[in-house]
């Protein structure tokens, strides 16, 4: 890795070369990763960590590479994986508890992340590794794949055409019956879920969150053990009213994964499906409805997490700051902790009290030296999270 951008994060030394990857977690979204990081051009997998070798091994196997000495080594440790394979980025695809350990690792070994969201389980945790990523001078990216749509981008174009603003909607219905750990989870959908549609809706408005009302129940029929099913609505600071309303478990007439979007402005609305391209209609003020506009069908592009990885490799070329790096991701995950609270206790909560709260915490809770020294210079989470500028996509 080269030195520091500008007190920004390293970049790669040789930025022609194959971005040498170590994937970590091997379950089923890490054998999508690993198929990813297989089908891009600019990348090479290096080596395969999971506590569980012989299923890193098999997914190894299963793509159709030697696992081990003279091919891909696995192994249970990143650094150590890393460090032998002469690695230069890692793909972190682990259970979302394990999300602050394993990149906390990485970044001090000097090597940048690519994350699976969400960063951390809380957003104090998520402070904790905007520090880290500070302190190591590497990058910490989440991969909020949904942002990788060429629909998105239309769609996005459109609402700029929209004037002021004033409602923005999703509804979300889908039945997926995974089984396992988000069956059991509290609070499934808003938190494995509604953070995508979160994150999109500040793309999209290009502003950010102040509150939100929420309220969360779980159908009488639910095979979820709660939190099937909620609404909150979020208050942007231009003045947007931003409803999101779904439910997991909605046989049915089912949305897209993406959910269903309509956006209101003074010039009119758009609305997206979450698979076909948007649409738009513009209406003079006191004058007749225009036709309705289908968006131009977009260049193909990479998406979902093939443009996260898009994204992160050119990033760690041309130090470009990505969308999804972490400081600019907080604010997504503070989305979903302050709907959740919400819901919890029946009243409005201001996104500034759930960062400063976790601020604080995260100050409290630190144990690394240099990472507790870079929260205690921020002050506050408002000016840490200020500090890094966002390049828009």
């Amino acid at each position: 890795m080269s030195a520091p951008l500008n007190g920004g994060f390293a970049t790669l030394a040789d930025p022609t070369a194959p971005v040498r990857l170590v994937l970590v977690g091997a379950g089923g979204m890490g054998r999508a990763w690993l198929g990813t990081i297989l089908a891009n051009p600019d990348t090479e997998l290096v080596g395969v960590v999971d506590l569980d070798t012989s299923l890193a091994e098999a997914a190894v196997s299963d793509a159709g590479l030697q696992p081990g000495e003279g091919g891909v080594l696995v192994g249970t440790s990143v650094s150590a994986v890393a460090g032998a394979t002469g690695a230069d980025a890692v793909i972190n695809v682990t259970v979302p508890v394990a999300h602050h350990p394993v990149n906390t690792e990485a970044l001090f070994a000097g090597l940048p992340v690519l994350c699976e969201k969400p960063i951390a389980p809380t957003v104090s945790q998520a402070l904790s590794l905007a520090a880290t990523a500070e302190a190591s001078g590497q990058l910490l990216m989440t991969s909020q794949s949904r942002r990788y749509y060429a629909s998105v981008a239309a769609f996005r174009e459109q609402i700029v055409s929209l004037g002021r603003l004033g409602s923005t909607t999703t509804e979300f219905f889908k039945a997926p019956h995974f089984g396992g750990f988000r069956e059991a989870m509290p609070h499934v959908l808003l938190v494995d879920m509604a953070i995508h549609a979160f994150d999109v809706a500040r793309f999209l408005l290009d502003d950010d969150p102040v509150s939100v009302y929420c309220e969360e129940y779980n159908p009488s029929w639910s095979w979820y053990s709660a939190g099937a099913a909620a609404t909150a609505v979020f208050e942007f600071a231009g003045g947007v009213r931003y409803t999101y309303t779904g439910s997991w478990c909605a046989d049915g007439l089912e949305t897209s994964w993406n959910g269903m979007w309509r956006v209101n402005g003074e010039h009119g609305s758009a609305v997206w499906d979450g698979d076909s391209a948007p649409r738009r209609q513009l209406v003079p003020h006191g004058g007749v409805p225009a036709d309705v506009e289908v968006a131009e069908p977009m260049a193909a592009v990479p998406e979902e997490i093939a443009g996260s990885l898009v994204e992160f490799v050119g990033a760690l070329r041309d130090g470009r700051v990505p969308s999804g790096e972490v400081h600019a991701n907080v604010l997504s995950l503070a989305m979903v902790e302050a709907a959740v609270r919400s819901a919890e206790s029946g009243v409005r909560v201001l996104i500034a009290d759930v960062l400063e709260q976790a601020y604080v915490q995260a100050v409290t809770d630190e144990t690394h030296d240099g990472v507790h020294q870079k929260l205690a210079t921020w002050g506050s989470a408002a000016v840490g999270l200020a500090a890094p500028v966002v390049t828009p996509l």
